[in-house]
């Protein structure tokens, strides 16, 4: 990618050759064969293959934004990394926003893209708090795969399930780091056990640990056959270590006896296991484990080099017309994301798009299947976190945001003007928890309903209102409780309203698909109430199970819809 201007922050590599995923030694270049719009189709190719773009998940806490973080360090995009929790002055570079870094944790999806090896590495950051799940789901669609990182300590976790699950319905492959080894953990081989029983998915310790806690003295590369042992700390800087054979006769002194004649039986056992299986990791059949610790370093690097010779290049995509190869020439685009107010002195709107095929230009005309018009994408930004550099092209397997008027929604389908297909929707999900919301100041009116629609439409939040009613007052839906501390604290600070917030009972939401009339006519229990979102839908909340029976008995052709309805209808 070439930048423009704005923040730099891509290291481009210069030197060296694109690894490729066909056998090819040194990933040599294919013979120039097709010429399209004047760039040799091989040289698009290649710029394919080097994209590796994944997401990051965990249960809360297992240490996934520091593992982002130390990713970053070692791609050259950071000089120094932060932490999201501890003493320590920075904040993660991929928690952008201000609550983030006041509360330490991850409330919204990040996007980072860096250089290393040759790779273009597109990496998704995600909440791991189970009240931000359906901004992790969605960010997922855009994964070609997913880094699992597992706390040693405390092993699989409930949200780690939850996002696992969702990964192995798309089958993308699936990378465990074993995480915090720096602390006392769990033995690892039980840790690795847990993983296939829990998850139903096969292993393969791609590195072995030596020790865990203050005895963490490094770990053994089995596909290389050689040791790294971590002589210092790295913390905020890259770990120092030292690379010994398992046959080297001074390995027992440096590691001490004991330690040496475990980890040679343990060597043993692992040989005896299952085999490494590089089509059943692309598959999503076998994930390969590593172990290692995001705080100290120890561990991460092997782990980054490892997981990008393992992991796919861009995988092809489902649309309404079959699917679509994303080695095609033809630029095509989803909308995963929307985020306002990213940069306070822009007080912008920014649609997050992965790029599913071909090339994309800027200035390029593309065609907005939802709206059936023909636009251009101006401004084509690349992101690590909140800092923007504006691009000119961009491939298969890149994450670009664009200048978003209004006109974009999550699930949205951008194609060339000649091939025009939607892929397939990202669904919503249903809210569990409502509140009435409405400005404390009835002078901030007019903030109140931009702010609480532009927040709506970037799906983080559900917003909804009373049928025939103006906009004095909201209903907002959340999955999580903690989305309504957010959606507060982004009302007072990016729209300077104060708001006033009352619990509702309700926590089922249906659409109303057929209606035997007026929906204001509908003969409502005490526990319901009829609600209608941005888009013109008509709905019932209510509480409990029971109320469905009664609103289908009393209101004949009533029809009421189970599931979400998709973000690109």
């Amino acid at each position: 990618m070439t930048g423009k201007h704005g923040t730099i922050i891509c290291i481009l590599m210069t030197g060296g050759q694109f690894p490729c995923d066909d056998g090819r030694e040194n990933g040599n270049a294919i013979s120039n064969e097709y010429d399209w719009e004047g760039i040799l189709l091989s040289n698009l190719e290649a710029e394919i293959k080097r994209r590796r773009t994944f997401a990051i998940i965990s249960h809360p806490d297992a240490g996934k934004t520091t593992l982002t973080e130390k990713f970053l360090l070692y791609g050259g995009a950071i000089a120094q990394a932060g932490e999201v929790k501890g003493k320590r002055a920075r904040a993660a570079t991929s928690d952008w926003m201000e609550i983030e870094r006041q509360r330490g944790i991850s409330v919204t999806s990040s996007v980072m893209q860096f250089q290393h090896g040759g790779y273009c590495v597109n990496i998704l950051d995600t909440p791991g708090h189970q009240d931000f799940s359906e901004d992790t789901y969605r960010t997922l669609m855009a994964a070609d795969s997913a880094v699992m990182v597992i706390d040693g300590a405390k092993g699989v976790e409930p949200q780690t399930r939850k996002l696992f699950k969702v990964c192995a319905m798309r089958n993308i492959p699936i990378f465990t780091f074993i995480n915090k080894m720096d602390r006392e953990t769990r033995d690892p081989l039980e840790l690795c056990e847990e993983v296939e029983k829990e998850l139903g998915i096969d292993t393969y310790a791609v590195n072995w640990p030596i020790g865990c806690g203050k005895e963490f003295k490094g770990v053994y590369d089995r596909q290389k056959a050689r040791i790294l042992l971590f002589t210092g700390e790295g913390h905020g800087k890259k770990a120092a270590s030292t690379e010994v054979r398992l046959d080297d006769p001074a390995l027992k002194d440096m590691i001490g006896e004991e330690r040496w004649r475990v980890l040679r039986d343990e060597v043993e056992l692992l040989g005896a296991g299952r085999e490494y299986d590089l089509e059943a990791i692309r598959a999503g059949k076998l994930s390969p484990v590593f172990f290692g610790s995001a705080l100290t370093n120890f561990g991460v690097e092997p782990f980054l080099e490892h997981f990008l010779e393992m992991t796919t290049p861009p995988l092809n995509r489902m649309s309404d017309c079959g699917e679509i190869d994303a080695f095609s020439p033809d630029f095509s685009a989803f909308v995963f994301k929307i985020q306002a107010n990213m940069n306070k002195a822009h007080r912008d709107r920014i649609a997050f798009m992965r790029v599913c095929s071909g090339r994309f230009e800027r200035e390029a005309e593309v065609y907005h299947m939802q709206t059936g018009k023909k636009l251009r994408l101006s401004q084509p930004q690349q992101m690590l976190a909140a800092e923007r550099e504006i691009i000119d092209e961009a491939y298969a397997g890149d994450i670009i945001g664009v200048f978003d008027p209004g006109i974009f929604s999550i699930g949205d389908t951008v194609t060339v003007p000649s091939k025009k297909f939607r892929f397939m929707g990202i669904p919503t999900f249903e809210p569990e928890h409502f509140m009435r919301v409405s400005p404390m100041d009835t002078m901030k009116r007019k903030q109140f309903i931009k702010g609480t629609e532009q927040i709506a439409q970037e799906g983080a939040i559900q917003i909804f209102k009373l049928p025939y009613a103006g906009m004095e007052e909201v209903i907002v839906g959340v999955v999580g409780t903690l989305q309504f501390d957010v959606f507060e604290y982004r009302m007072k600070s990016e729209y300077g309203v104060t708001l006033r917030m009352a619990g509702l009972p309700y926590d089922h939401l249906r659409r109303i698909s057929a209606c035997p009339g007026d929906p204001k006519d509908l003969t409502l229990c005490a526990d319901a109430v009829l609600l209608e979102d941005f888009k013109g839908h008509n709905l019932i909340a209510y509480s409990g199970e029971w109320p469905v029976g009664y609103l289908l008995k009393h209101n004949p052709g009533l029809e009421l819809s189970e599931s979400m309805e998709s973000m690109s209808e």
